[in-house]
């Protein structure tokens, strides 16, 4: 059913629930066919359609569960975290043997940062062979301080299905947030070994390594899984891909040449790189332009700008703005409110390392949807940083359908990517980087050392337009701005930005990247 038709059922569903009397009474055969219409809408993306008949539904048929349960579902694609908890206890207390309304309790409880260990236990009864279900068990009890079990937990199932790969990428991340980086990808050895055959296990045990940019390790993967497997061109890809972010330019050129046949967004992305490097402006623009009409589009549009700015092409100015899409906001925040803020933030810094895939160096960033969480303070803070989102987007130049940030108006509503905190520490950073799955990221601080802790100016400091390193382009910033507590910084998640090292204390920042709208049909 195309979600045109899902949109106009539903309005007629709406218009017979919301009839007075006993017009609105549903039989059986009804009621599951207006949970179907519901069902398509959460399938073509239109939660925010899905609610109001899902709320109807559950007036007029109030002790059935499965339209609670959806309605909860849709709550919680929405965002509205809260209401869909209450949704599934509701669910839960009428058809208390059903896992999946279990599990989406466990799974709501966690991401608002309540204990959701026994819930996750009590939908561990229903379903005991769930691996979402056990994923979620690990996590919780992780998240409550019972890391030891939360491993034995994962390692257990892991020595029953060798192939789960979300397992192994799981206890990856907790033995390496805990601070271990020498056995954190111990389980990928020993699956491989039960599971030889299983190519997926090889590549996410090299992905594991990659992340770690530990090219040794990532070589010796690769060099086991292809005398196991024989060629494959995903190994050979997994080669090219240490060969040209390692620095060997010779090899990754030779590889190039011998995947020319291999269409793949992965190589495609590396081998862009891969010209920057060599200063193959134009080879690297041609790729970069075919990749803007891919979903890869996001993040490709970073190395465009370098592109555009290196060959003093105007296209720069239009993609970052001149002057750059970046904007400071100093929010009215009481100083006893921001202290408030940072003590629950740091409450919630309990890792020894950053994740793999992260660019925080010198400190800790959060795991989970930090605007998901129920506090007060939270709450507050996002209801305050949301009005000036929208105080920024008033402010972009007219809709332009080509461009990354001013295609599409935000219409009535805010959704997330992400929200986390970052906490740094004496000398702590970011490497420079941009959010391929945000559309407008942020850093709103939180709490800073004294200046004379911080250092000479621009030590801490966000610093906007440098690329990495290694291209060795040289470009100098846009721009710098310099951190204060209460003050939210916003800008396209396109664009490069790094954090300046700074000398000592802590630097407390809350982030979060907000999603692109969706246009209605």
């Amino acid at each position: 059913m195309a979600a045109t038709d899902s949109q106009t059922r539903s309005r007629q569903w709406l218009g017979r629930l919301r009839t007075p009397g006993p017009a609105a009474a549903l039989s059986a055969e009804e009621r599951e066919a207006c949970l179907a219409c519901t069902t398509e809408l959460l399938r073509a993306g239109r939660a925010e359609l899905a609610i109001p008949l899902l709320t109807e539904l559950t007036r007029v048929c109030p002790r059935w569960a499965p339209a609670w349960r959806l309605l909860g579902f849709a709550q919680r694609e929405e965002q509205r975290m809260g209401e869909a908890a209450m949704a599934f206890d509701h669910a839960v207390q009428l058809q208390p043997e059903d896992a999946l309304s279990a599990l989406a309790r466990a799974e709501t409880a966690y991401a608002r940062g309540l204990p959701a260990a026994d819930l996750f236990a009590a939908a561990r009864r229903l379903a005991p062979q769930d691996l979402q279900v056990l994923r979620g068990a690990a996590l919780a009890q992780a998240a409550e301080g019972q890391t030891a079990q939360a491993e034995e937990l994962l390692e257990s199932v892991l020595a029953r299905r060798p192939d789960w790969l979300e397992g192994h990428k799981t206890l990856c991340a907790l033995r390496w947030t805990r601070g271990d980086h020498f056995a954190y990808a111990e389980s990928f050895a020993h699956a491989t070994r039960a599971e030889p055959q299983n190519q997926p296990l090889w590549l996410a045990w090299f992905s594991a390594v990659a992340q770690a940019r530990d090219w040794e390790a990532a070589r010796a993967v690769i060099g086991a899984a292809e005398q196991t497997l024989g060629f494959s061109p995903a190994l050979l890809l997994a080669r090219l891909f240490v060969a040209s972010e390692s620095g060997e330019l010779a090899e990754a050129e030779r590889l190039f040449a011998a995947s020319a046949s291999l269409v793949d967004p992965i190589r495609e992305l590396a081998y862009l790189r891969h010209h920057l490097r060599l200063g193959r402006l134009e080879l690297a623009e041609d790729t970069a332009l075919r990749l803007t009409q891919s979903a890869a589009a996001t993040t490709v549009w970073p190395y465009l700008s370098l592109i555009w700015r290196l060959r003093g092409d105007a296209r720069a100015a239009w993609l970052d703005g001149a002057p750059p899409y970046v904007r400071a906001i100093d929010l009215d925040f009481a100083n006893g409110e921001l202290e408030e803020l940072a003590s629950l933030l740091r409450g919630l810094h309990t890792a020894r390392a950053p994740y793999l895939e992260q660019s925080v160096r010198g400190g800790t960033q959060t795991d989970g949807q930090l605007f998901f969480r129920g506090e007060a303070i939270i709450e507050r803070t996002r209801l305050a940083i949301e009005a000036a989102i929208r105080e920024y987007i008033a402010a972009l130049p007219p809709l332009d359908a080509r461009h990354p940030l001013k295609c599409e108006a935000l219409g009535d509503r805010i959704l997330y990517g992400g929200s986390w905190s970052v906490r740094l520490q004496a000398h702590g950073y970011h490497v420079s980087h941009t959010h391929p799955k945000g559309w407008i990221s942020s850093a709103f601080y939180v709490s800073l050392p004294p200046p004379r802790a911080l250092g000479t100016a621009p030590a801490g400091w966000l610093r906007f337009g440098t690329p990495p390193p290694d291209f060795g382009m040289g470009l100098p910033p846009y721009l710098e701005v310099e951190p204060k507590p209460g003050r939210l910084v916003l800008f396209p998640s396109t664009m490069w930005h790094q954090t300046v090292p700074f000398e000592s204390g802590e630097r407390l920042v809350l982030a979060f990247d907000v999603r692109a709208p969706r246009q209605p049909n």
